[in-house]
């Protein structure tokens, strides 16, 4: 079982300082999602950790050793960070046995990625007539080509068409259910949800959280119930008598923040109030990411002040 050790992890640019003393453990068996704005210091965390670059100070480790101290790295770690950056004048099939024979890795294991990843039919095409979702899965079968127990992607969703989201998820499940140690770095909060199980989110170059996909989502959001009644002014009185602010919409339904539909159901029921409707309004790991860093982004639009109208 092998882990990615990032402690005390530090990188200074010019005097701009893009990771601040971060510290966390990326653990096997399980997917973690790598979040965070941009600028906030995740392409510099995974080029320190695939030896594209050096800290100013602190250490990234696999399995315990840099990677640079890796025999045959491509056994230990697979990454894709740039799907384009293939060669576009070879083919699938021999930009694969080029970095096979680099690695040592037998060249069988080029059709298994073909198939994995679902290129095989395209496998004699040159890269560049690939469509970026093609690319992307180019990418991820090079990532796979060693069979390594680590693997590390940047945005491995981009371009991909609705199966191939599909796909790569059920992808990334596999890996992790594999025993393998799966890093995933995304910009997008629903496909984030969708696969990972842990959560490593930066901001300006800090650890601002580290922790499972459920407990980052209630740490950071309000739970809400939306109903509808027939007696608005006592589920008013009576939510209210309980610490509660039931605000009731346009449409007759009532939202209730803070509570949860086992709060509310029984205590209707033992009031004697008739609930015609009443269901829970989850909140998404996107409001609790953007709850979060909300002032952590180092590139923010203003929205324009609307125009003012002459009389």
């Amino acid at each position: 079982m092998t882990s990615i050790d990032i402690t005390d992890l530090t990188k200074e640019y010019g005097g701009r300082r893009a990771l601040d003393r971060v510290t966390f453990t990326v653990r096997p068996g399980r997917v973690t999602g790598f979040l965070g704005p941009n600028g906030a210091g995740k392409s510099t965390t995974m080029r320190l950790v695939l030896g594209l670059d050096r800290p100013t100070s602190g250490t990234a480790t696999i399995g315990g050793r840099p990677y640079a101290a890796l025999d045959e790295p491509m056994r230990h770690v697979g990454a894709l960070l740039d799907a384009q950056a293939a060669h576009g004048a070879r083919t699938a099939r021999d930009h694969l046995r080029i970095l096979a024979a680099a690695g040592r890795i037998p060249a069988a294991r080029v059709d298994d990625v073909l198939e994995r990843t679902g290129i095989a039919s395209v496998a004699r095409r040159r890269i560049r007539t690939f469509s970026l979702g093609m690319r992307q899965r180019l990418g991820i079968a090079a990532a796979l080509l060693g069979d390594p127990a680590v693997i590390v992607l940047d945005e491995p969703s981009n371009g991909l068409d609705p199966e191939g989201i599909i796909w790569i998820r059920g992808l990334m499940r596999d890996l992790a259910r594999e025993g393998r140690t799966v890093l995933v770095s995304s910009h997008l909060m629903g496909e984030t949800a969708s696969f990972a199980d842990h959560l490593v989110v930066l901001g300006r170059g800090r650890l601002l959280a580290d922790t499972g996909m459920r407990e980052f989502v209630d740490a950071w959001t309000t739970p809400r119930v939306r109903l509808r009644t027939t007696e608005g002014a006592r589920l008013r009185a009576v939510l209210t008598g309980r610490g509660l602010a039931p605000v009731e919409g346009e449409d007759g339904r009532w939202a209730v923040d803070g509570a949860r539909v086992e709060d509310i159901g029984p205590l209707a029921a033992r009031e004697g109030i008739p609930i015609l409707e009443l269901a829970a309004e989850e909140p998404s790991l996107e409001d609790a990411y953007l709850a979060l860093t909300a002032d952590e982004a180092e590139y923010a639009a203003t929205r324009p002040a609307p125009a003012v109208q002459e009389a």
